[in-house]
């Protein structure tokens, strides 16, 4: 991927915003992979959460790959956007951006992304009907 083909602007709705500081670093100085993905879960979530109207579970990831390194300091912003529902499921595109906090008039860029796959979950933590989906008895 050429610089021309990376964009400019990220994908989905604003969801989620962190400040990346000193103690989610690894030994030299960038921010874990572990870390970003667990605010990226958290962030993707939000519009599983809206679909269901209530209880959702993380099932899957797939495709998450990283772009770019993030650094202490760098206010990390993430998008979602729903691109599929199915009975009990909802696939969800993140997306995760970085903007150095010690720059005036600094562009974002975005550093990672995934497709994460939430269930609509229960009461007991089986999975149910997203709104609006008629159960299938038997």
């Amino acid at each position: 991927m050429t610089q021309q083909d990376l964009p400019t602007r990220p994908s989905g709705e604003p969801v989620g915003r962190v400040i990346a500081m000193p103690a989610d670093t690894n030994p030299e100085g960038d921010i874990f992979g572990g870390w970003l993905l667990a605010h990226m879960d958290l962030a993707g979530a939000t519009p599983a959460f809206e679909l269901a109207q209530g209880r959702c579970a993380t099932v899957a990831l797939d495709g998450m790959v990283f772009h770019q390194p993030v650094s202490v300091g760098d206010e990390v912003s993430i998008y979602a956007k729903v691109l599929k529902t199915g009975r009990t499921s909802i696939r969800v595109h993140v997306e995760a951006w970085k903007r150095p906090r010690n720059q005036a008039q600094a562009t974002s860029s975005r550093v990672t992304e995934g497709v994460f796959t939430y269930v609509a979950i229960d009461q007991d933590r089986k999975p149910r009907p997203l709104p609006g989906i008629d159960s299938v008895a038997g």
